[in-house]
């Protein structure tokens, strides 16, 4: 599979969870788990264990609120009935499950070509060079945030400001720590736009590597965006 198809079958498969329900979400899924089945095998539990975690702390919170508390689905709310929890929880599980499909196809797909580094996908995906050439600085970025929390931690540690586990003190000070590391984050961006990137010519050396003609869609491609297609269609005329 080509990294172009793979963003079409995720993109068509977000499509439809998004406006499916119940079973049309249910079908969705299989054809995530049948795709991580046959091109990324072994590594599909991996990927629905992480879609899991990172869902389940929300939908625990959508149960509390709209089923604990609440009793009532939104909808019911805006058209004025008085409604159950059992209408709430078909609300939470049906978020609940589209954002689970989100976070699993998104993970697949990067399992898919986790062999890639994130320069050599972009440079085969269709798409202008600028759009290229932005997505590739943008992810840069990330390892700037992270060296800025990193930095900025370590100097209010070192003031005294703040403490390297939970303490009463970090939560006074949080806002100071939130403040430095944004400062820091401008700060570092700030001088890769001025210094950096125009010492070491990126703009240019980005033009050169992101140049290359893109991987046209192959068979595969072609099987999966189909599934995808099929199954969201169904989805969507059986919600």
């Amino acid at each position: 599979m080509t990294p172009n198809g793979a963003i079409v079958f995720g993109l068509v498969v977000v499509a439809g969870a998004m406006l499916a329900r119940d079973a049309g979400l249910a079908m969705l899924a299989v054809v995530c788990i049948a795709f991580g089945a046959v091109e990324i095998q072994s590594r599909t539990l991996r990927a629905l264990t992480w879609s899991a975690g990172i869902v389940a702390p929300l939908a625990a919170f959508m149960a509390v609120v709209w089923i604990g508390i609440v009793g009532r689905a939104p909808d019911e709310i805006a058209a004025g009935v008085t409604g159950s929890r059992t209408a709430a929880m078909a609300h939470v599980l049906t978020v609940s499950g589209r954002l689970f499909l989100v976070a699993l196809v998104v993970q697949l797909v990067i399992s898919r070509f986790a062999h890639l580094t994130p320069l050599q996908f972009i440079r085969s995906i269709a798409a202008p060079v600028t759009v290229k050439k932005l997505t590739v600085l943008t992810l840069s970025l990330i390892d700037t945030i992270l060296q800025a929390v990193d930095r900025a931690r370590t100097a209010l540690i070192a003031a005294g400001v703040v403490t390297p586990g939970f303490s009463m003190r970090n939560i006074g000070h949080g806002f100071i720590l939130i403040q430095t590391v944004w400062l820091s984050v401008i700060t570092i961006a700030t001088g890769r736009l001025k210094d950096k990137w125009p010492a070491e010519n990126t703009l240019a050396r980005l033009d050169h590597a992101l140049s290359s003609p893109s991987v046209p869609l192959g068979c595969a491609d072609l099987i999966w965006i189909g599934l995808a297609a099929v199954a969201s269609a169904v989805a969507v005329a059986v919600r």
